[in-house]
């Protein structure tokens, strides 16, 4: 299995030329083109023929490139989808996904198309609904491989008050995680607004990698190389899960029924997490070199 690091995901405004042409040099594992909150109604036929024509230039190279369109039921949606569907994409993203009808719709309107079955499906938890409704959400689709929060929607709708701590968030940002890993999905973590305010950030990326995040969403290349550093596996993490893999492999290897490392009994879920983890820093490393 392929583990791919999502540990910053850009948002890049689908009007913004020069924005766009900038993400190319950013160590950004995701950009999200939008279509949706960063451009006004007026603009949403150009945003679209922007976005489409830098993903035919091309030059983005390993980073994950992502299209967040309009939601099917507005005006601009199914004529968003449309534009890409020749195009190599991770996923389409789906804001404010409320019901797994909403996802049976996309991957209906995405295989009519002729969208790749590699281009997946990354919906957006953003209300109260859709909080509630993720376990049957993210079942609707096997396209689906991240959920992402939209955490400054969810906020206004629960009538929260600004919160370095998101106290009032925790429920919520918890209830999705479970969602996403009873689904075995990447699951990413909302936007911080303040630009400015680098310790908060820096907290709140700390949060979330604690309330298990893979990464996080973001709205500027400043926050794009700590929200990196953070969501990385330390080089003590990679070194312990070297030694564990080891140790389970020499016990196999042994004939013996348990491995142990450092006094801990290690089982199939500790082998599979270590795995994981080397992966994903393998291709880390694999990008910076790039």
């Amino acid at each position: 299995m392929t583990f791919k690091p999502r540990r910053s995901c850009l948002y890049m405004p689908g009007i913004n030329e020069r924005a766009m042409n900038k993400a190319r040099s950013l160590p950004a594992d995701v950009i999200i083109f939008d279509l949706e909150d960063a451009v006004a109604p007026d603009a949403k036929a150009v945003a679209r023929e922007s976005v489409c024509a830098q993903l035919e230039q091309g030059g983005y190279g390993r980073r994950e490139l992502v299209v967040r369109i309009n939601a099917l039921e507005t005006p601009w949606g199914r004529d968003d989808l449309a534009q890409f569907s020749d195009l190599e994409l991770a996923a389409i993203c789906v804001p404010k996904v409320e019901r797994p009808e909403q996802i049976k719709a996309i991957e209906q309107a995405m295989d009519e198309l002729g969208y790749s079955k590699s281009c997946g499906i990354w919906p957006m938890a953003e209300t109260p609904t859709g909080v509630l409704s993720q376990r049957d959400i993210l079942a609707a689709s096997e396209r689906i491989d991240a959920l992402l929060m939209g955490t400054s929607d969810l906020a206004r709708d629960l009538r929260l008050s600004r919160s370095a701590e998101r106290s009032g968030l925790l429920h919520a940002l918890s209830h999705c995680v479970l969602a996403a890993r009873e689904r075995g999905i990447d699951v990413l973590d909302g936007v911080h607004l303040n630009i400015k305010d680098a310790e908060g950030f820096r907290k709140q990326c700390l949060q979330g990698r604690e309330l298990g995040f893979d990464g996080k969403t973001l709205i500027h290349p400043a926050q794009v190389e700590p929200c990196n550093e953070l969501f990385s596996p330390s080089a003590d993490e990679v070194e312990r899960a070297g030694r564990l893999l080891e140790a389970w492999n020499t016990a196999r290897a042994e004939g013996k029924g348990v491995a142990v490392l450092d006094g801990q009994l290690i089982e199939i879920l500790h082998v599979e997490e270590a795995q994981r983890l080397l992966a994903v820093a393998e291709e880390i490393e694999a990008r910076q070199v790039d």
